[in-house]
């Protein structure tokens, strides 16, 4: 398996997951053609996308869905009352391309868990992305939270003990307070609905990574709010003055670019 995010932050965000030349995209919130454009720069086609999976409605995660959707011919993947929210803005669709989820289903071969997180939408999920076992292969699996509030129980149960983990690190606290939104957005931001801090989201590792983890991406950061030395510097550092800091010593942090894709990552055997 392997991963990637093609964009990340509050400007739009898409993360790829996939095995083989099948791929999986999850949300796409910025243009098709942007979209396009940042596959191409990991090289990867867009013909091995079978499928779009979406988290939540906000635009910053649906803005190219129709779109990319209808160019590419491929099916959405999206619960009942996320349809019923999201359908305006995503244009005429055929009936074919508009699947109704619920808590697990199949999706360019590989099996896709939803998961509900905190945040100020309609509804919001994170996601476990694994492959069918197969004898000769071990098992993997993929982690994904952003805009999340709190860290909930549900996210602690499914991100336990995944190869990988593409995570959100949204604001660094004294960022956020001393800066210069207002009031009211500072709350909301830091609300049980709004996002997680770098602290917060380091603590949650501390109980999700195991010996199986390989590496963790660092994901939806705040352009306004936190920046990507600040957000690794910190997780790193509750990682490693920790009890257990042996364990995290052979995991790799990655900070998710906020316009242009990351590496494709593999996951080793």
């Amino acid at each position: 398996m392997h991963f990637t995010t093609l964009a990340s932050g509050s400007s739009g965000n898409a993360i790829l997951v996939g095995e083989d030349n099948r791929h999986l995209l999850v949300d796409c919130g910025i243009s098709g053609k942007s979209l396009l454009h940042n596959l191409s720069q990991v090289n990867l086609l867009c013909s091995e996308i079978e499928g779009i999976v979406v988290t939540h409605e906000h635009v910053d995660h649906i803005r190219g869905v129709g779109i990319l959707a209808r160019k590419l011919k491929i099916p959405i993947y999206a619960t009942a009352g996320l349809w019923k929210v999201m359908s305006p803005s995503l244009g005429k669709l055929a009936e074919n391309q508009r699947i109704e989820v619920r808590e697990s289903f199949s999706c360019a071969g590989l099996n896709v868990l939803l998961y509900p997180t905190s945040h100020d939408s309609r509804e919001s999920y994170g996601l476990k992305v694994s492959r069918p076992k197969q004898k000769d292969k071990r098992d993997l699996a993929i982690g994904i939270a952003t805009d999340s509030g709190m860290i909930t129980e549900e996210m602690h149960r499914h991100l336990q003990g995944c190869d990988a983990l593409v995570v959100e690190a949204n604001y660094d606290k004294d960022r956020l307070q001393n800066g210069p939104y207002p009031a009211y957005l500072k709350r909301r931001i830091s609300g049980n609905y709004g996002h997680l801090d770098n602290k917060q989201l380091a603590e949650g590792l501390l109980e999700w990574i195991n010996e199986n983890t390989q590496r963790v991406m660092l994901a939806h950061l705040s352009e306004e709010n936190n920046t990507p030395e600040i957000a690794l510097s910190t997780v790193l550092g509750i990682l490693r003055n920790s009890k257990r800091a042996k364990k995290y010593s052979d995991v790799h942090v990655h900070v998710a670019p906020r316009h242009s894709p990351h590496e494709l990552m593999m996951l080793m055997e």
